[in-house]
């Protein structure tokens, strides 16, 4: 049963590899938010 799983596995493995998902912009933080400069962080607020 286990070959049949990796075999299952085996398209969606080879798309993320040849065709990556992960976007750096979608984890990309500018800075502290005015939550943080609310808790009196030394967040400047421009």
């Amino acid at each position: 049963m286990r070959i049949w799983a990796r075999l299952n596995n085996l398209p969606r493995a080879l798309r993320e590899f040849l065709l990556p998902t992960y976007r750096p912009e979608r984890h990309y933080m500018r800075g502290p938010g005015p939550a943080c400069a609310r808790r009196g962080g030394s967040a400047v607020m421009r």
